[in-house]
This record gives C-alpha cells, sequence and structure tokens, in this order.
C-alpha cells in the first residue's frame, strides 16, 4: 500500500501539430491522460481538443500530489518563451513523447 500523497503524478505540456499551442496539466497516470486529451467525453469544452493539443513534448514526474500541483501553476503562469526554454532543455528537438509513455 503506498502512503499518502506518495504517488506518483506528472506535470506536462502538450502542443499542436504545428506546435503554435501549449497546454499544461497534471496527472496521476500520464499514459491514460495523453489518451482522454486525444478522445475527450466532451468534444466541444475540452480546449486540447479544440486547439489539436494532443502532442507529449515535456514531463516532469513527482511523487506528491501537492508539489506537482504547484509546479503545474508555476508552469501555467509563465510568459511562452520560459515555457519554450522549458522545453528546450528537457526536448531540444521538441520530438512527440507519446509513444515513449507506457
Amino acid at each position: 500500500m503506498k502512503t499518502l500523497k506518495t504517488h506518483n503524478y506528472y506535470v506536462y505540456i502538450l502542443t499542436n501539430k504545428i506546435k503554435t499551442v501549449l497546454y499544461t496539466g497534471v496527472t496521476n497516470d500520464l499514459e491514460k491522460r495523453l489518451y482522454w486529451h486525444r478522445n475527450p467525453e466532451t468534444i466541444d469544452k475540452s480546449f486540447t481538443f479544440r486547439y489539436k493539443c494532443f502532442y507529449l513534448v515535456y514531463f516532469e514526474h513527482f511523487k506528491d500530489i501537492d508539489v506537482a500541483i504547484n509546479r503545474e501553476k508555476q508552469i501555467k503562469g509563465w510568459i511562452r518563451s520560459k515555457k519554450e526554454s522549458l522545453i528546450n532543455e528537457f526536448n531540444p528537438t521538441w520530438k512527440f513523447l507519446n509513444d515513449e509513455i507506457k
């Protein structure tokens, strides 16, 4: 049994095919979350579906949900150029990482 707040959490950034839109999120199951971004239950209300943000270009792993949520909020507050710098350090070619998440 896992101890309270010591699970696996991920902060991630998605983009669209032409890399013009960035979306930041947090989840405890990155593979499943990527699936639901591409196949939302309510298509008309989904930002990622509307802007075709299905492509994973960045992620961080955390053991504590509070730390992960704070990091997500921090990244969401950044201007685009700062987010791009973060992605460039982690994934300089902006390769789509979806198939590497299993």
